[in-house]
């Protein structure tokens, strides 16, 4: 390792209108290191990212590569200093190969020799440990698959310093640790690796340094050996969090929802959901599991009457009258109306779940707006509400009558999540609730799930981290290509076996403990 950084940043800021999103922060990187980036929603990491990357240009400071000052005004200048970012969401063309979408952009004289760039795809594939077709059709692979198609895109273009935003997001721990495994490869090459996580488990795994970023300020740069998870979550936070899931045991479980052999197709004729059977019970958490796409959103879209069933039922078992609901086929409206209060964090949250042009009291009134008997609506109540939901999560926003469109990600995530939660359900589904989410504000959800627990409601939770499934849980359903693969005890399972089920080709048997 030099002396010299790879790359370095004297004194940036960053200002958008009022808000200072990155003030006076300096970091390096050294070749053949691999530095984390740590800090809540809202701390400025991506926007910093997004500087090096040639997004947005710095309003003071210095960006120093190989020693030299240099101004990058857009992503083709970071490329030229050998500078590629991986964004959490791809930006590939589904109907490529991975061999075009790699070379995509480039400028080349005539037509390119697809079978040559298939010849270097596979030498960079060799020379790292990648396992990639670059013959094989984008809508034809896996997520890992395709986040090493979008890895490989920027070392083909010769990128020595490469950022990664979320990289193991939507990955099984198997393929997580191929990922890692590929990392460390890069790192010994020399190359410098700037990756930007909310796991702090995998911060300590893969990082040799970790610079943590606080509204705006830069806190510290700490050695990953010299640190633990508390000590870094004190340092994001600014005080000392619990980071224990307080799991209780289930008491007084009844049956709440029955899937009965449901079948889902899409307008293709694609089999979405194929014979899906399962219980939720009042005063548990089940959580469900599966790589991204295999039929989680599906299954509780068709729950909440937003996907037409080709077979099945779906049973709700009213807690007062204990009488049977097929819910197979009604709408939204027609399921509420039914008394049956079902909550729904969807995944797109600015799609489906919240308007953006809209304030947060006027979402708040989206449940309800329906019930009025005149023509002038009923502003307290959801105003209240509004008031008590950016209190109690600690939503930033200068009030409720701002427009959920100019809030960050994290919180519109905590008005759609409080909104829903508040309706008093007695079947609360939530769809990656914490995506996006600082691990303060992560865990404010996880004690919300909790608290309907322990009030009787039936909880269905969809996560990505495994880890945060095997704590909050008390059983795990994993999908995987629309099909069941098991069903099993969160208290005594692993990590591992999960990876495997979440894996499996076909359906097993699904014991349902």
């Amino acid at each position: 390792m030099t002396n010299t950084p790879a790359i370095e940043l004297r004194n940036i800021t960053k200002r958008f209108g009022n808000v200072c999103a990155n003030n006076n922060i300096s970091l390096s990187v050294q070749k053949g290191e691999i530095l984390s980036l740590l800090g809540e929603n809202g701390s400025g990491k991506t926007t910093l990212m997004n500087m090096i990357s040639g997004i947005y240009f710095p309003d003071e400071g210095e960006i120093i590569i190989g020693g030299e000052e240099v101004v990058i005004r857009s992503p083709k200048d970071a490329f030229d200093y050998k500078i590629g970012m991986i964004h959490q969401h791809f930006k590939l063309v589904d109907v490529f190969t991975a061999a075009e979408n790699i070379v995509l952009g480039l400028n080349g004289e005539g037509k390119f020799n697809i079978n040559q760039v298939s010849r270097n795809v596979a030498e960079i594939s060799s020379k790292y440990g990648f396992e990639i077709d670059p013959n094989k059709k984008i809508y034809e692979m896996s997520v890992s698959e395709k986040q090493t198609v979008e890895i490989i895109k920027v070392l083909y273009r010769g990128a020595d310093i490469l950022i990664l935003d979320e990289p193991t997001a939507v990955l099984t721990p198997q393929e997580t640790e191929k990922l890692f495994a590929v990392l460390r490869r890069m790192r010994d090459d020399g190359k410098a690796i700037i990756i930007i996580t909310h796991k702090l488990h995998e911060v300590l795994a893969i990082s040799d340094r970790v610079t943590v970023l606080r509204k705006g300020e830069y806190i510290d740069t700490v050695k990953t050996s010299e640190t633990d998870e508390m000590a870094l979550t004190e340092m994001m936070v600014g005080k000392k969090v619990s980071l224990n899931i307080d799991r209780s045991e289930p008491k007084n479980t009844e049956e709440r929802l029955l899937v009965e052999h449901i079948d889902c197709l899409s307008r293709e004729g694609v089999k979405l959901l194929d014979d899906v059977s399962f219980t939720a019970r009042s005063g548990e958490i089940l959580g469900i599991a599966g790589i991204a796409g295999s039929g989680q959103r599906e299954l509780l879209e068709a729950i909440a009457g937003l996907q037409h069933l080709e077979e099945g039922r779906i049973i709700y078992i009213d807690p007062t009258t204990k009488q049977e609901e097929d819910l197979k086929d009604k709408t939204p409206l027609q399921i509420r109306n039914m008394g049956v209060r079902l909550s729904f964090v969807p995944e797109d949250r600015l799609g489906m779940g919240l308007v953006g042009n809209m304030d947060i009291v006027d979402n708040m009134m989206l449940r309800s707006y329906t019930k009025g008997n005149s023509a002038f609506l009923q502003r307290k109540e959801p105003k209240d509400l509004a008031e008590r939901v950016i209190k109690q999560l600690g939503v930033v926003t200068p009030g409720a009558s701002t427009p959920v469109r100019r809030l960050s990600g994290g919180n519109v995530q905590k008005v759609l999540v409080g909104r829903e939660i508040a309706s008093s359900p007695t079947v609360l589904m939530a769809a990656y609730p914490v995506r996006g989410l600082d691990i303060n504000s992560s865990y404010m959800i996880y004690n919300l799930l909790n608290e309907q627990k322990e009030k009787g409601v039936a909880v269905i939770f969809v996560g990505e981290d495994l880890d945060v499934l095997l704590e909050l849980s008390d059983r795990i359903l994993v999908i995987g290509g629309g099909k069941v693969t098991g069903i099993v005890d969160a208290r005594t399972t692993t990590k591992e076996e999960i990876g495997l089920l979440m894996t499996k080709a076909k359906g097993g048997e699904a014991n349902d403990k």
